[in-house]
């Protein structure tokens, strides 16, 4: 892969899981808690697969064989770092939406 592709498969994978982990705040809101958590199963796959090939990259660079940087790159590892976090706010999203439903049907009882 060169370091265009390599960069948009970053972007690629980190949309996706950004999109999933969105889908699961979502998802929560609505109280289908079940569904939500397997949106973050989803992300989280998306970003392993980003992960992977950033962590080739770097092992590239630590051997020598580094890729030129170039603003594309750059934009890909915002991309991955933004997914990363909306991966772990999805997470506490889902946690306070299921406090926040059970509560309700508490209430509700």
């Amino acid at each position: 892969m060169d370091k265009y592709e390599i960069a948009f498969q970053i972007i690629l994978r980190a949309g996706n899981s950004k999109s999933c982990s969105m889908m699961a705040i979502e998802l929560a809101r609505d109280g289908k808690i079940e569904e939500a958590q397997k949106s973050v199963l989803e992300a989280n796959d998306e970003l392993n697969e980003a992960h992977l090939i950033q962590t080739e990259v770097i092992q590239k660079e630590a051997s020598g064989e580094g890729i030129d940087v170039n603003i594309i790159m750059v934009h890909a590892q915002d991309h991955l770092t933004m997914a990363m976090m909306m991966k772990d706010v999805a997470n506490e999203m889902i946690r306070l939406y299921t406090l926040i439903h059970d509560l309700n049907q508490r209430l509700e009882a």
